[in-house]
């Protein structure tokens, strides 16, 4: 019975530590001809994009809302002399 509230502390203490979910965003968008959400976002290249729309029909286009962030941008480098 000791170990019941001890698994269920551990199943707590690991969601309340994990970081939010945040959809991601690249910089290519495949524009399908079908169904409900003709727009899909998930392309690094456009190469990945022209792949997901060879036989299905659709065009692929830059992602207008792609943003790279902090991570992407070169940061100076600093001498000191």
């Amino acid at each position: 019975m000791r170990i019941l509230p001890l698994a269920l502390g551990a199943v707590i203490g690991i969601a309340a530590l994990a970081g939010r979910a945040e959809a991601q965003n690249y910089p290519w968008c495949a524009v399908l001809n079908m169904g409900d959400a003709p727009r899909n976002c998930g392309f690094t290249t456009f190469e990945q994009c022209l792949a997901t729309v060879s036989g299905i029909g659709g065009t692929c286009m830059l992602n207008n809302t792609y943003n790279p962030g902090a991570a992407a941008t070169p940061r100076p480098r600093w001498q000191n002399r």
